[in-house]
């Protein structure tokens, strides 16, 4: 048995992907735009939203997973604002599935996962990009109220 995956199974999860982003994905009604970068092995997958233009989905693959993330909204200027928002943000994960939420280095927020090559299959890669539409339609005001918008409740 070995831990790591030959090029052949990589190169397989890699055609997965792709097929199934730039196919079934990129059909969806919200999703805008798909793109890869072979230098980064990257995929992006931007979404229109209901509370904000839009958000990106940036899957990388890895040797062992694929990586994602969303960019979720900026840190607050106001560092009086962050208690509450990481606070806010600790309860969403409580009950999270499939993502987190988690800060940048620079204290910016994101939406983050991972899955192992060997449980990827185009039903996971569905279920990824809706949690993270499903997220970011849900919790999105709610972050930004706390984050940006005078008078509000913390």
């Amino acid at each position: 048995m070995s831990l790591t995956p030959d090029a052949t199974a990589l190169a397989a999860v890699h055609a997965l992907v792709d097929a199934h982003l730039f196919g079934p994905i990129a059909a969806e009604a919200a999703v805008q735009h798909v793109e890869y970068d072979p230098e980064l092995t990257r995929w992006y997958v931007r979404f229109g939203c209901d509370g904000r233009d839009a958000a990106t989905i940036y899957f990388d693959l890895h040797q062992r997973t694929l990586r994602y993330e969303l960019y979720f909204l900026p840190a607050p200027e106001d560092e009086t604002r962050l208690p509450a928002l990481h606070a806010w943000l600790l309860r969403r994960n409580h009950d999270l599935y499939g993502a987190r939420f988690s800060l940048g280095p620079d204290g910016d927020v994101y939406l983050t996962g991972r899955v192992a090559i060997e449980h990827l299959t185009v039903e996971e890669l569905d279920r990824i990009v809706g949690v993270l539409f499903e997220l970011t339609e849900r919790w999105f005001q709610g972050a930004v109220t706390i984050a940006y918008k005078r008078g509000a409740e913390r």
